[in-house]
């Protein structure tokens, strides 16, 4: 049950011969989720094999150039190889525009029909409700609307103890109701109760895409306990008075962040291109939150599954 990211892309603004601006790929479970889209983002699912047609959904952040540039050739080239099936794009309401003008231009001969769900809202909100997964969107403190978003395992269903099933002779119809947390009462009035035949196989995963923000208090608290944490990190804290300007992040208040959310381990991005070497940013988030690396691009990060 594979659960990783993949970043395609961490710079900021500009993009340099090393750096693609900002685009990821979230895979749970073989389904691929799109987090951003800057500009050379299909070049970059080529080169790391993820398929355009698995794609469903694509999530963006805000409307700036570098995490949308990339949206018109993507879709384009979607189209061009024969797409059918429904894309849904989970942006801010400024992105309808910036859509209708994509499909005038270039959307005459586009056989599938995309979709532009409105992220909204000063508090986290579900957006994505499904079997195993649900996706919450959270408002960011940025220039305009800007939103991070959570993507998080739902609780599994409980496994029967092997051992047990012919020991008691469970029915199939006891051992659904025991995965299902239940306890049962059998006709004889014996009670197999749940907590001594089940367990729970493995704990829920989660992740949390903090795009372009200044830090706040809140933040942390919408992604508590979350098992990989994506947070920007433009400046180092020498530039701290630019990063405050610009409503951008610190690779220290990166780390903060993830401290005070208890987050299983940090992913940093998002660099400024005064920045050559990025040691600077790995080891000033390091003095505060040791788990954490850099987003390198086509590096894949696996959340593993942990057992209770």
């Amino acid at each position: 049950m594979n659960f990783s990211f993949t970043s395609l892309g961490c710079a900021s603004a500009l993009p340099t011969v090393n750096r693609f601006p900002s685009a990821h790929v979230l895979k749970v479970r073989e389904r691929l989720f799109l987090i951003d889209c800057g500009e050379g983002c299909q070049m970059q699912l080529r080169r790391y094999g993820f398929s355009f047609l698995k794609i469903r959904e694509i999530f963006i952040s805000h409307t700036h150039g570098d995490h949308i540039f990339g949206i018109y050739g993507l879709l384009s080239t979607m189209s061009m190889i024969g797409r059918s099936s429904d894309l849904f794009i989970y942006a801010p309401s400024t992105f309808g525009e910036i859509l209708s003008s994509l499909l005038k231009h270039f959307g005459g001969g586009f056989n599938f029909k995309v979709v532009h769900i409105v992220v909204k809202g000063d508090e986290p909100e579900k957006i994505i409700d499904s079997k195993s997964l649900e996706v919450l969107s959270f408002p960011l403190k940025h220039r305009g609307e800007c939103y991070g978003y959570l993507f998080r395992e739902k609780m599994p269903l409980k496994n029967v103890f092997k051992e047990l099933v012919a020991k008691n002779d469970l029915t199939l119809f006891e051992i659904a109701r025991l995965k299902e947390g239940l306890d049962v009462v059998r006709e004889s009035g014996e009670v197999l109760k749940n907590s001594e035949f089940t367990y729970l196989p493995y704990l829920p995963r989660s992740f949390a895409y903090c795009s372009d923000t200044a830090p706040f208090e809140t933040l942390s608290s919408y992604i508590e306990g979350v098992s990989l944490l994506y947070h920007e990190t433009t400046f180092a804290s020498d530039l701290g008075k630019l990063a405050a300007q610009t409503m951008h992040s610190t690779a220290s208040d990166a780390a903060i962040c993830a401290k005070n959310s208890n987050a299983g381990k940090l992913l940093i991005g998002h660099f400024s291109t005064r920045y050559h070497d990025l040691s600077i940013f790995l080891n000033e988030a390091r003095e505060i939150f040791s788990d954490c690396e850099i987003a390198e691009a086509g590096k894949e990060f696996i959340v593993p599954l942990i057992k209770p």
